[in-house]
């Protein structure tokens, strides 16, 4: 079925081929960068649009858009997609994709659209593309269709080299295909102004978290792989009796967010309305494992210690696996059991995050935004 789905898209984009091409098209996975496509389409030319095709569950986010003119259109992946949707985004002049998007694969290239990766993340702990092991075991035809897939993109927009070289070897692709302008969405966490208000919304929404320390524990999801947290770690994440603990799991996880805030007892508070990225403007101590909000987390000023708690690091070093110079760059040490957790929370000591940022998040400098719409915006006069 994906093999026919694609061959409908080569047949729709050909059929569509020799469209004039003046739209920008935004593919919308992730809704952290809501606004820098505000922005996008404020400096568009007169007579030029940006179109969004949203997967329907950020269908809010949409409306958000949609409220100050943007035109937006749900992406699912069916007939009525390939039949409209692809000859309007054949129309492209610049199409921007926040994450892997399988139909690219089938995509006739027009000459004219320069295809530009925005991802949704600054930084890579965990392996992904070629790099990921799983790959491997893939079949042939599986194997063409990702890699048919990464050579659609023209450029990659990138935090900085480190990010460029994790691209590159992950997805087989030239260098100098790497951009190295910053993320639009790392910019708000160098925004005092938006710092300050997202501060002042999670203390109406969860005052129980004023003036305490404020521990997150924000693992990653591990999709298709069982999430057992080990024994005594609510105990490890308490350590400090004066501070307040937030758990945030996937939602997909909602029974083991329950069991370990229940074993946090007191101290736990339940922020549900509130997204992770809001929880890290107060939390004092971020506690991850691979995840990449370990790289925003460090660019925020109460950024304090940053502790990977790793306690099944030899499972997932075999899958999906991790970037192989991890020790090189991790800023501090590899907490493998409760105990060493425990241990951190209690000493509290201040995480140098210097090293940790230049590596990751060197064009990540609050102006990314406007580089990023400098370079593209001007493709659209060429």
């Amino acid at each position: 079925m994906k093999e026919i789905y694609l061959w409908l898209i080569r047949l729709m984009s050909f059929l569509s081929a020799g469209r004039r091409q003046t739209d920008v098209v935004y593919l919308m996975s992730f809704t952290d960068n809501l606004p820098f496509i505000k922005a996008l389409a404020a400096a568009l030319p007169a007579g030029q649009r940006l179109v969004v095709y949203y997967r329907p569950e950020h269908e809010a986010s949409a409306t958000n858009l949609a409220a100050v003119g943007i035109v937006t259109r749900p992406l699912r992946d069916n007939l009525q997609f390939v039949v409209k949707g692809i000859p309007q985004i054949m129309r492209a002049r610049v199409l921007f994709c926040d994450n892997y998007y399988a139909f690219l694969g089938g995509l006739r290239h027009p000459k004219g659209m320069r295809i530009v990766q925005v991802w949704h993340a600054a930084g890579a702990i965990k392996r992904f593309g070629w790099d990921d092991p799983t790959t491997a075991e893939r079949s042939k035809s599986d194997q063409r269709r990702f890699q048919a897939v990464y050579d659609q993109f023209d450029e990659f927009v990138v935090g900085s080299a480190a990010m460029g070289e994790v691209f590159a070897r992950s997805y087989r692709v030239a260098p100098d295909r790497m951009q190295e302008l910053g993320y639009p969405r790392s910019d708000r966490l160098q925004d005092a102004g938006w710092i300050t208000r997202t501060r002042a919304r999670v203390a109406r929404l969860a005052p129980e978290l004023v003036g305490h320390r404020v521990i997150l524990y924000a693992p990653t999801y591990r999709e298709g792989v069982t999430f057992t947290p080990p024994a005594g770690l609510g105990v490890a994440l308490a350590a400090d009796p004066d501070s307040r603990v937030v758990v945030k799991l996937h939602p997909a996880l909602r029974a083991k967010a329950t069991a370990l805030q229940h074993e946090l007892g007191d101290q736990v508070v339940v922020a549900q309305h509130l997204s992770t990225t809001d929880l890290l403007t107060v939390a004092d101590t971020l506690v991850t494992d691979y995840s990449s909000v370990a790289f925003d987390y460090s660019l925020l000023p109460n950024a304090h210690s940053l502790l990977f708690f790793l306690y099944d690091l030899k499972e997932y070093t075999r899958n999906p696996g991790v970037q192989a110079d991890l020790q090189d760059w991790l800023p501090g040490p590899e907490l493998r059991t409760c105990e060493q957790l425990a241990t951190a929370i209690r000493a509290d000591r201040q995480t140098d995050l210097t090293e940790f940022n230049l590596h990751w998040n060197s064009a990540n400098d609050g102006a990314a935004t406007q580089r990023v719409i400098d370079r593209y915006v001007a493709l659209l006069s060429d």
